[in-house]
């Protein structure tokens, strides 16, 4: 079963950076996908970024050269490093993850509901 665990979430103003983890379990040696979502206020959830166990990676293209996801297997960990953060990335930031899906070269991140396991949420909030 895998169990997923956000951190890192605050308030920062415009421009700053933010640093999210996701520790997870149940996902040692797991071929398949991890990503981050996100949910504003009033507005549907969306794919922020995805990473595969191939090392593909694919973005939302508003965050796309400030936005970077990585992963930890050894520590089990997945990051989402955020610069140049902007008020319209206020929102609450989910960890999720997906044995046997790959991303492949599409670029793109898969739908929400492609993915059964989510962590809770760490809500990131940018101030002008």
């Amino acid at each position: 079963q895998v169990q997923l665990q956000e951190s890192g979430g605050g308030s920062v103003q415009s421009g700053g950076s933010l640093k999210l983890s996701c520790a997870a379990s149940g996902v040692v040696g797991m071929t398949g996908s991890m990503a981050w979502f996100r949910q504003g206020s009033g507005k549907k959830r969306e794919g922020v970024a995805a990473i595969d166990s191939d090392g593909n990676t694919s973005y939302l293209d508003s965050v796309k050269g400030r936005f970077t996801i990585s992963r930890d297997n050894d520590k089990n960990m997945l990051y989402l490093q955020m610069n140049s953060l902007k008020p319209e990335d206020t929102a609450m930031y989910y960890c999720a993850a997906q044995r046997g899906l790959l991303l492949g070269g599409t670029g793109w991140v898969p739908h929400d509901w492609a993915f059964n396991s989510w962590g809770q949420g760490t809500q990131v909030t940018v101030s002008s």
